[in-house]
């Protein structure tokens, strides 16, 4: 007796209706979690992130846990649960504005959450010599505030400490930066232009942050916008105790 060698196999038309109905049940068990308040809020609205590092000191430091709104810039492939890595673009895409706190996807790295401020739109010119900001070839107004202490959030000990800075943008938005040494490697930079569709971001301890003066950041594309930060809701300190001080919208 020989063994047939053909196999049978459902007509393809049939597997494919076959995936259809399974997509289409599965799509219909999802509708209630798709549709449920938290669901929404969190990927659609607002999302909460933590703060790993002192890099965007003193707006937000190790502890703080932030609201970025993910409606304010459109909605693209990482601010969008589950996109695909074929969509590019943004649906009703909005330009961040001079000052704004964004988090972000680098172009190197994908897979991790940034966050800094939007110093630089496309097509401005961006420089950094001895510690201060140019942009367009003129330096942004800045007024020395009251030293503060360093600590952890400039690499020393508790005593050292730190120059601030209130640094305005041509738009009006203000806020504090800091200095935690003169002449350090990020203070003089060449000159960035920021090309269509990017931005470039600074962390406001400027002295500590890796953002578009490095090559593992660079331009940050619009279409890796996750969102814009908006408040602090919640601030821990080293000892797990909280800083209420810290809570609410952010400079």
């Amino acid at each position: 007796m020989t063994t047939c060698q053909d196999t049978i196999r459902p007509p393809a038309r049939r597997a494919a209706q076959s995936r259809e109905w399974r997509a289409i049940v599965i799509l219909i068990l999802l509708i209630p979690v798709l549709w449920s308040p938290p669901f929404l809020f969190r990927y659609f609205l607002y999302q909460p992130f933590n703060i790993p590092s002192n890099s965007m000191a003193p707006a937000l430091t190790v502890g703080d846990y932030v609201f970025a709104a993910k409606h304010a810039y459109g909605y693209g492939r990482y601010s969008v649960p589950f996109a695909s890595s074929w969509i590019s673009g943004r649906v009703l895409a909005a330009e961040p504005a001079y000052g704004d706190i964004v988090v972000f996807r680098a172009t190197k790295d994908t897979s991790s959450d940034f966050v800094k401020r939007v110093v630089g739109l496309p097509g401005d010119r961006i420089q950094m010599q001895r510690g201060r900001l140019f942009l367009n070839d003129r330096p942004v107004t800045r007024v020395a505030q009251k030293k503060a202490q360093a600590g952890e959030t400039c690499g020393v000990d508790d005593d050292a400490t730190a120059k601030l800075w209130r640094e305005t943008l041509p738009n009006g938005a203000s806020y504090l930066t800091q200095d935690c040494g003169d002449d350090d490697q990020l203070d003089n930079t060449s000159v960035f232009t920021v090309p269509a569709g990017h931005l470039f971001v600074l962390g406001d301890n400027r002295d500590n942050s890796t953002d578009s003066r490095m090559p593992g950041i660079g331009f940050v594309p619009m279409d890796n916008l996750v969102g814009k930060v908006t408040r602090i809701f919640w601030s821990l300190d080293e000892d797990g105790e909280p800083r209420f001080e810290r809570l609410g919208k952010v400079e």
